[in-house]
Order: structure tokens, then C-alpha cells, then sequence
């Protein structure tokens, strides 16, 4: 059974909490439905959570292995998602005050939105890969002139009356 990161708030009235563990993958329920990466592994995190006069303060590092495909090879890529010096900052007063259940704050939604935001638009094997084999990007096969349009749209063009 997974659980969310929850963190008491009476416990840190007393003292800052030194979080190291892993988070299931499930649990952080990142709805990602795109072919070229996706996340197996847990999440890990190293956090120290402290309550400021009117918020909490989580600052640490959380990493997340993805499993990738080249966009240009289709190769299969590992990535590591290294967020160092994550901070996230929780108001517990006021319009943008986080949701208290049970006396604890759940940093799961915000360790995600981060995550999310961390994850490559584009994964690639390496910078100067060069694509597919015998695939040539952006190039046509039909004839074209100088001015890079295919020679047939210059003729079609050159029969208009203006």
C-alpha cells in the first residue's frame, strides 16, 4: 500500500522534520500519457521540513528515474530527474492557504506539479544524434529552385494572371 507525504503540523510546531525516503510512482499519480517518457521507479526525496510563523517550508532534493526514447533514433534513453535545492513554500493562512486534513499537510500535489514541470519535452540519446539511418530530415525528393520551392508550385505560380 503506498501512502502520500504527509506531514503533521503539531510535530513541526516542535521541530524540524528530516524526510529521506522513496515515493511510489503510483502515489504521486503523475497522469502522463506520452510514449517517450515514462516514470518506473520510485521517486526519492531528501527533505527537511520546517513550520515558519504563518507556513511550511520543505526544501531538499527529489530525484525520479524515467525511462525515455530518443526523439530522433527511437533508442531507448535513460534519464535522471535531479531536482537539488527543491524548495516549496505552504501558506497556512490567507486565499492560497493549503489544505489541512487530520493536522497534516500532503506535499505530494506539489512535489508533482515540480516533477511534471522537470520532465524533458523532447529526450534525446544525445545531442548531435543524427536521427533515424537513411532518414533524411527536411529534405524532399522532388526537384525544387533556388528559392526551395518544388520547381511544379514555381510553374503553377508563374500561370496565374495579376
Amino acid at each position: 500500500m503506498t501512502m502520500p507525504l504527509l506531514v503533521n503540523i503539531q510535530q513541526l510546531a516542535r521541530e524540524a522534520l528530516t524526510l529521506k525516503g522513496e515515493l511510489a510512482v503510483e502515489e504521486l499519480d503523475l497522469g502522463v500519457n506520452d510514449e517517450m517518457v515514462r516514470a518506473s521507479a520510485p521517486l526519492r526525496y531528501d527533505l527537511v521540513v520546517e513550520k515558519l510563523e504563518d507556513a511550511v517550508l520543505a526544501q531538499g532534493r527529489l530525484r525520479l528515474k524515467l525511462d525515455c526514447q530518443c526523439v530522433r533514433c527511437l533508442k531507448p534513453v535513460k534519464i535522471e530527474l535531479d531536482l537539488q535545492g527543491w524548495a516549496c513554500h505552504l501558506p497556512l493562512e490567507g486565499e492560497d492557504a493549503v489544505k489541512i486534513v487530520a493536522d497534516s499537510v500532503d506535499l505530494t500535489p506539489h512535489i508533482r506539479e515540480d516533477i511534471l514541470l522537470g520532465f524533458p519535452q523532447h529526450p534525446v540519446c544525445k545531442p548531435e544524434c543524427g536521427g533515424l539511418k537513411g532518414v533524411s530530415p527536411g529534405k524532399s525528393k522532388k526537384k525544387s529552385d533556388a528559392t526551395g520551392l518544388p520547381s511544379s508550385a514555381l510553374s503553377e505560380l508563374d500561370k496565374l494572371k495579376l
